[in-house]
């Protein structure tokens, strides 16, 4: 399995590379103990960096009665709530937590008509906390499918200070089931929002793969 750059991080690779690149070279000419170090840290923060962006190639399918996870990470949250932002109704809620050594592209989970994109300034409390879906940083996506709308929301973290989030400008048009939805940096969660007849197939604690592993079937 191949694995590339998310086009997100190709400025934080660079950037990271172009320093330990002239740290490299200086430690080549002079040979210091300092240097040494900064060319050991700034290696190492290359590789984290390089690691974070990374973008896994995988292999899907596309199924409507089936309701894909849009991220990697744990399950933090399975549970009936209500949804009062968009749809104002009671719904099933999973929250998927990634952390900072998680694949943090994000996916449609389901394909459809967008029909609601709007981004929420907000605070940066721990993503797995429950009033971070109401609180924190957040872009919460609606996409009408031909079972129903799906609602599923962006939260940033404690570390995470920027969503990325490509729905922005496709309101109204119709997107595929695990088509590229953003991005979140450095540590954050994701919540989907899903009808109460649904099946659920995960449970708190389980690992998940975006594009890859069944949260519900409708």
């Amino acid at each position: 399995m191949t694995r590339k750059i998310h086009k997100e991080g190709n400025l934080f690779v660079c950037t990271s590379f172009l320093i330990f690149a002239i740290c490299a070279t200086l430690c080549f000419f002079y040979k210091t103990t300092l240097l040494y170090i900064l060319t050991t840290i700034t290696f190492t923060l290359l590789l984290i960096v390089t690691w974070f962006f990374r973008k896994p190639e995988r292999k899907y399918i596309t199924d409507e009665n089936i309701i894909f996870s849009p991220a990697d990470g744990k399950v933090v949250i399975c549970e009936e709530v209500e949804e009062d932002e968009y749809l104002k109704e009671r719904r099933l809620q999973i929250s998927i937590f990634m952390s900072l050594w998680n694949v943090h592209a994000n996916s449609f989970p389901a394909g459809g008509k967008i029909e609601y994109c709007k981004h929420h300034p907000g605070k940066h409390f721990i993503a797995w906390y429950p009033k971070a879906s109401h609180e924190n940083e957040r872009t919460t996506i609606v996409v009408n499918t031909k079972k129903g709308k799906i609602v599923f929301r962006q939260i940033a973290g404690v570390l995470a200070r920027r969503i990325v989030c490509y729905a922005e400008k496709m309101i109204g048009k119709e997107i595929e089931q695990n088509q590229k939805l953003g991005f979140i940096k450095f540590g954050s969660r994701m919540d989907i929002f899903i009808p109460l007849d649904a099946k659920v197939e995960v449970e708190i604690g389980q690992k998940v793969k975006s594009t890859q592993t069944v949260l519900a079937r409708l």
